[in-house]
């Protein structure tokens, strides 16, 4: 099916990606080896079907934005469902879905005891290994989860059979230095630097989860700009009200 008909026909397709979620900003801490299997992946020398879980924050969105990025950019056809919102989709989000080149579902555990979506995601599991064989090589299926997938509540027993056909891997939280280090690298990438106190200052004082860590690293890069300012304790306490 020709690229301009599959956008046409799944609107997730068309989406644009975060462009900060790339490959250039994950900092890996622990992670590189599926890292290395994603980038594998979008030059087809990866795993066929990749399991990755992880917690809230984890990064597994941003990797799969990051991997959708590069292979639509190569002119790939790409589908990226987050299953977080699936009330607001219909289960015909998978018809024909198996002759993408990338397809990832992320979240999958929101549709764990919902009988009809692990059936449909069984059905589209079941069209896409036996359609791989039709495929040019590069082809993947990314399923991510926050657990394994026995620990997920799915009721399904031969869909969490599907899911644990493929190479799996834990996504390892990052340490507290590891996310200095993501975080200075955020920064790094947004044209600002953050100092190593400044750094460990936020981490002290905030929430160590990574999504409000890189929100309020937003808002900074945003007060820094408008006051001209670079990022000092002081600055950061006003600009946070602590």
């Amino acid at each position: 099916m020709p690229q301009d008909e599959l956008r046409f026909q799944y609107p997730l397709l068309a989406l644009k990606f975060p462009d900060d979620e790339t490959f250039a900003s994950f900092y890996p801490g622990q992670n590189y080896s599926v890292l290395r299997q994603l980038k594998n992946s979008v030059v087809g020398l990866g795993e066929p079907v990749l399991y990755m879980w992880g917690e809230s924050g984890s990064g597994r969105s941003h990797l799969l934005h990051a991997l959708c990025s590069e292979v639509d950019e190569r002119g790939e056809s790409v589908a990226y469902i987050p299953l977080r919102h699936y009330q607001g989709m219909t289960l015909d989000i998978f018809e024909n879905m198996e002759q993408v080149t990338l397809v990832c579902i992320d979240d999958i555990e929101e549709i764990a005891g919902d009988e009809k979506w692990e059936k449909a995601l069984f059905d589209f599991y079941n069209r896409w290994s036996d359609n791989k064989e039709n495929r040019s090589s590069g082809a993947s299926l990314v399923l991510c989860a926050s657990n394994l997938p026995k620990q997920l509540g799915i009721k399904l027993n031969d869909l969490v059979s599907r899911l644990e056909w493929g190479a799996c891997y834990h996504l390892t939280p990052l340490n507290e230095e590891d996310k200095l280090g993501a975080l200075q690298l955020r920064a790094q990438l947004k044209g600002m630097k953050l100092p190593v106190d400044v750094g460990r200052f936020l981490l002290n004082r905030l929430s160590r989860d990574m999504n409000t860590l890189l929100d309020t690293l937003d808002q900074l890069d945003n007060a820094s700009l408008e006051a001209k300012r670079k990022l000092t304790i002081p600055f950061v306490k006003e600009v946070l009200v602590l």
